[in-house]
């Protein structure tokens, strides 16, 4: 079994930073893309950045030059450094991972259970 684990969110106020962690527990061997959604109440849920294998990263036009999305796929971790935080970036942010290999299973599609960001104007 694999999960997602997130970690470091909380309340900040506008023009702060925090720093998202998102690890994958379990006897993984390899995860594809992995990567930040969020969503705020009675919204959709969005793409905030994602980021593959390899290092290259997609972000969402709204966070480009203020947030930085990075993994160590020895750890199996990826983290989301949010810089220069704005009201309007609060919300759940949901870590994912789409395609993860363990010795036996391939999971797609995984979310971890999400950690709330609230920034303060």
């Amino acid at each position: 079994q694999v999960q997602l684990v997130e970690s470091g969110g909380g309340l900040v106020q506008a023009g702060g930073s925090l720093r998202l962690s998102c690890a994958a527990s379990g006897s993984i061997f390899s995860i594809n893309v992995m990567g930040w959604y969020r969503q705020s109440p009675g919204k959709q849920r969005e793409l905030v950045a994602v980021i593959n294998s390899g290092g290259s990263a997609n972000y969402a036009d709204s966070v480009k030059g203020r947030f930085l999305v990075s993994r160590d796929n020895a750890k199996n971790t990826v983290y989301l450094q949010m810089n220069g935080l704005l009201p309007e970036d609060s919300a759940s942010y949901y870590c994912n991972a789409d395609r993860v290999r363990t010795g036996i299973h391939t999971f797609l599609d995984l979310w971890g259970q999400g950690t709330l960001v609230t920034v303060s104007s």
